[in-house]
């Protein structure tokens, strides 16, 4: 403090921050970023461990063994499906009612703000199919879900039989003490929000559906099944849900203990662990496998449909099949043995799984950095925000020299008026609500006048307004300085991100197939802001654009 209280040391330390500033926050950037990319080095991360008592052990004996029935299963509800022209939905009640649940459907419909081309669907009507097996051991207060979504063509019919035949084998069992729902959605997500909206009695994202006629206890945990194939070489663990919420740490500790149990080979962003971490090879691996997962949270959207379950407070997580050219092949019999001992551990929950981490990021299944580890990386960027503004107020505060008559005064720096420190500030905010409002709003405008569809007109329209934006400035006198800012402009960085996403899952695209998956990725996050209600595009065009097009109009404003 008397360092701070003190005149001349408070001036000489200032004058030591402004001198060396730039140094400075150069050092401290590139600490941030190494100190980051160190943390995918094993001897800096943390092994996982279970921390709920109740989940400790998997000494249960996995008695499931109907995999073969599950399969013969999954041929008669493609046939069904075929012939219904979608979701059998009769045939999927009179199963589940034959296997001793009650249950129950609700209609659901949707209309897109603009047609979805990736999935070619505008107005969305279904039907989910759920039913409940009430547990003889408790009052029914609680409440576990396993979800198939039924998804079209010959995707996911094993998971869907497989949903079937655990509902089979656990009705035959006395020791559940939570009711078990097990719900067939159709839509793959809307399905899935449509369900959830009904179960509790919200609805935020303008959906029409049926009330629901049966309901459990209250929901603790969530599993969903994507098996698209008779043949599975590996299990993938997906949990990147809506805006980047991960389920507690223990429900990823749990599916990666029973892997290890049973042999199954478990991989985490469709990547294997490998043991050779002191290698440039192995340290490669897991910092792919991390900056994965830092990708798919950064980008808003639920990757899978256990991402929904999470807005609601709900652990939940996605297991997929994976079929590929390794030789290790696991049978339907041990994924439903998995799938058992997992439900088991969960029904012996005595309260929500709250003692493990919330946010982490998983190099491997085996290790973790808690947010405890990766905070100081971004730590360090920040302190360049408070060294630049330091930097900038000292510079504003202290007097401009001028020869007056051979003599050298000091003046008094001029401030600039309202007006002037107003109006970038206004035109910038009102550009992103701009970008924020009219790209949908306007596309029937654009495709009476330009030939282009309503997914075009959209997505085309959006990068009209932010490339408008680009055009306040009315002093353009750095050229060099405009180039580097448009390079790093969000819009460039999403495109970036687009081309290294696309490098980290072993998939390299062109520069064209790149551009027309960055147009995807901005109709893809208008439509799950309208849907679910992501909230990254409102971030980039309320805060993140407005932010960057102030600093372009500092750049070249007078």
């Amino acid at each position: 403090m008397g360092l701070l209280s003190d005149p001349n040391r408070r001036k000489a330390l200032t004058g030591l921050l402004t001198r060396l500033n730039t140094p400075i926050c150069i050092v401290c950037y590139l600490a941030g970023i190494v100190w980051f990319m160190g943390l995918a080095f094993e001897p800096f991360t943390l092994r996982t461990y279970m921390s709920e008592n109740a989940m400790g052990s998997t000494m249960v004996e996995e008695r499931f063994s109907s995999g073969e029935r599950a399969l013969s299963l999954a041929k008669e509800f493609d046939a069904h499906k075929r012939k219904a022209g979608g979701m059998p939905v009769e045939w999927l009640v009179k199963a589940m009612q034959s296997r001793g649940l009650e249950v129950f459907t609700q209609s659901f419909s949707r209309k897109l703000p603009f047609p979805d081309e990736n999935k070619e669907r505008y107005m969305v009507r279904g039907t989910n199919v759920y039913g409940i097996l009430r547990a003889p051991r408790a009052p029914r207060t609680e409440a576990l879900v396993i979800t198939a979504p039924c998804s079209p063509g010959n995707t996911n019919n094993q998971a869907v039989a497989l949903l079937l035949a655990l509902a089979q084998y656990f009705r035959n069992q006395i020791y559940w003490a939570k009711d078990i729902i097990f719900l067939v959605n159709e839509h793959d997500l809307i399905g899935t929000q449509a369900w959830l909206e009904g179960y509790h009695h919200t609805n935020i994202t303008g959906m029409e559906y049926s009330p629901l006629q049966g309901r459990a206890g209250s929901i603790q945990a969530a599993l969903s099944l994507e098996l698209s194939s008779d043949v599975i070489t590996s299990l993938d663990l997906v949990l990147e849900g809506l805006n980047g919420q991960l389920p507690n740490l223990d429900l990823a500790n749990l599916f990666y203990a029973f892997c290890q149990k049973l042999g199954v080979l478990c991989t985490i962003q469709g990547k294997l662990q490998r043991n050779d971490w002191d290698t440039a090879e192995g340290y490669t691996h897991a910092a792919q496998t991390m900056m994965l997962m830092v990708l798919k949270q950064a980008c808003g959207r639920s990757w899978g449909d256990h991402g929904l379950f999470l807005r609601y407070h709900i652990e939940a997580a996605s297991v997929r099949g994976i079929n590929s050219f390794r030789h290790y092949k696991t049978d339907a019999t041990t994924i439903g043995r998995l799938l058992e001992g997992m439900v088991r551990k969960l029904n012996n929950l005595l309260e929500r799984l709250h003692q493990s981490y919330f946010f982490y990021l998983l190099p491997s299944l085996s290790r973790f950095v808690s947010i405890g580890y990766y905070m100081p990386a971004f730590g360090l960027l920040a302190v360049i925000l408070l060294l630049r503004a330091l930097d900038l107020w000292v510079h504003l505060g202290a007097p401009a020299l001028a020869a007056v008559d051979g003599v050298t005064e000091a003046e008094q720096p001029s401030s600039p008026g309202v007006l002037t420190v107003l109006t970038p500030v206004v035109i910038s905010h009102l550009t992103g609500v701009a970008l924020y409002l009219l790209p949908v709003h306007l596309q029937e405008m654009a495709v009476e006048h330009f030939p282009v569809s309503e997914t075009e007109a959209v997505v085309l329209t959006a990068i009209a307004i932010y490339t408008a934006g680009l055009a306040l400035p009315h002093n353009t006198q750095r050229a060099l300085y405009a180039v580097v800012m448009v390079l790093l402009s969000p819009a460039f960085t999403i495109l970036y991100c687009v081309f290294i996403y696309q490098e980290l899952i072993e998939a390299p695209v062109s520069v064209s197939e790149g551009w027309m998956l960055f147009l995807s990725v901005i109709s893809q996050g208008i439509l799950d802001h309208a849907l679910y209600g992501s909230l990254v595009y409102p971030l980039l065009a309320l805060f993140i654009y407005p932010c960057w097009l102030m600093f372009w109009n500092i750049l070249f404003w007078n």
